[in-house]
């Protein structure tokens, strides 16, 4: 049995925000989310967030996730005090064990998180990191015999236990049952007058409790966040994971330095992405997917062989097969577009499908329409969807023609093989296979002047 217990009380006043530090983002979600996602996959019993500094904020971020326990830490006085805050909740049952990790320190995989579960045993394990320069860092202290003995913060060191380069990552694993009473044991008499949650390697050392040892695989998976810089150094360090993973996978990307994942992105063989995009939610590429620079995609499924063209925003819609958006298009959310369709410039498609091979490419809004297959939808038309209080749908069978500027006043239906007319405003349904338009007769007046300013 598995508590996890994660600290997120801290002030980060290097911040300068008055936003709660774990309520930060890295690659689009709070540094805490991070840590949750992680620790989920260990299968915990239950979690405990000890929460202080904006904690009715970093409470309602998290509201809606009912495995969570919250517990107040006031006032912050050390790790060691912010694990005490969740003892009452901790199951100390033979069998469980307490891992400690910290909504600051983002990037913790769970693979690293298993090693550590499993570098215990029957007894408790620490995570280390070597640093060719450890300084800030609590030290490991090992014996003559390469066992760890005790953690020292740099504050407490001595020269000799400076010159170690093991460090203290701060995550921990104990027994829970030892951890309640190691916990009641610590004293703050330090340099920092706090209860260190590390003094609980020397009591297990004291109580014959076997201290183990694991490495994280990848050196930022430790790394904490306390500044603006910090922050945005961990943000490239997670971009440059990401865009590595997908080269490893064979996706090409124009510029691996300026290209942003804040979510997830599944990409198919031979997929090309140009510089400055950025991906948000789930996304799927599927094969042969070329999306051009500065593209925005959020929570999409865009097909195989579909080209997006620069500057195009897709979010929360669905692209088939063969297809062309952009450049400057915009796919709002409920857009569907059909195989070998496009959608160029200045097109805005919201809650409407777009039929295989139909066409609206350049200065359209289309908006709660079913469009059929091989629809050409001249530059400046409209669905005019809404009254000002409800939304109408438009529909438009396969095989018709909408001229240039035409208004289609929801709701109507233009039937197959229709023709609209450019200049057209259909506020009645159009019959199949006919010509619809609505036009003032043309005029010319005869020697009309134009007005001249007068002086």
């Amino acid at each position: 049995m598995l508590n996890i217990v994660i600290l997120a009380a801290g002030l980060g006043k290097r911040m300068q925000s008055s936003l709660p530090k774990v309520l930060h983002p890295i690659a689009g979600k709070p540094m805490l989310a991070h840590v949750l996602g992680q620790a989920r996959l260990l299968g915990p019993k239950r979690i405990i967030v000890v929460v202080g500094h904006g904690a009715d904020a970093v409470k309602a971020a998290f509201a809606d996730q009912a495995d969570l326990d919250f517990v107040l830490q006031s006032p912050q006085q050390g790790t060691g005090h912010a694990v005490m805050q969740a003892v009452p909740l901790l199951d100390d049952d033979a069998q469980s064990a307490t891992l400690v990790l910290y909504g600051d320190v983002p990037l913790v995989q769970a693979d690293t998180l298993h090693k550590l579960l499993a570098a215990r045993g029957q007894g408790m394990a620490v995570l280390t990191e070597n640093l060719p320069d450890p300084s800030g860092y609590g030290r490991i202290v090992r014996d003559a015999a390469g066992q760890v003995q005790r953690i020292v913060e740099h504050k407490d060191a001595s020269p000799q236990e400076l010159a170690i380069t093991e460090v203290n990552t701060g995550i921990v694993v104990a027994p829970t049952v030892q951890l309640k009473r190691w916990l009641s044991q610590l004293k703050n008499d330090n340099a920092q007058g706090e209860y260190y949650l590390t003094d609980i390697v020397g009591f297990s050392v004291a109580d014959n409790v076997p201290v183990g040892a694991a490495h994280p695989s990848a050196a930022w998976e430790t790394l904490g966040v306390n500044s603006r810089v910090q922050q945005a150094q961990l943000e490239r360090i997670w971009q440059a994971e990401q865009a590595r993973r997908l080269l490893e996978q064979g996706v090409t990307l124009a510029d691996p330095a300026r290209f942003d994942v804040r979510g997830t992105l599944q990409c198919g063989r031979d997929v090309f992405i140009d510089v400055g995009c950025v991906f948000e939610g789930d996304v799927v590429l599927e094969d042969g997917v070329q999306v051009g620079p500065h593209c925005v995609v959020r929570q999409a499924h865009i097909a195989a062989g579909t080209r997006i063209d620069a500057f195009s925003h897709i979010d929360d819609a669905r692209v088939g097969s063969q297809a062309r958006v952009g450049p400057y298009a915009r796919l709002r959310p409920g857009a569907d577009i059909g195989n070998d369709a496009h959608v160029g410039n200045f097109v805005e498609i919201k809650k409407s499908r777009l039929g295989q091979g139909s066409k609206a490419n350049h200065l359209a809004y289309i908006g709660d329409a079913q469009v059929g297959d091989r629809v050409n939808i001249g530059a400046g038309t409209i669905t005019c969807n809404y009254d000002g209080v409800n939304k109408f749908q438009t529909i438009i069978e396969d095989d018709a023609f909408i001229g240039s500027d035409t208004q289609l006043v929801a709701p109507v239906r233009v039937g197959k093989g229709a023709t609209l007319g450019a200049g057209t405003t259909l506020t009645k349904d159009a019959p199949a296979g006919q010509l619809t338009l609505s036009r003032s007769k043309q005029a010319s007046v005869p020697g009309w002047q134009r007005p001249v300013k007068k002086s």
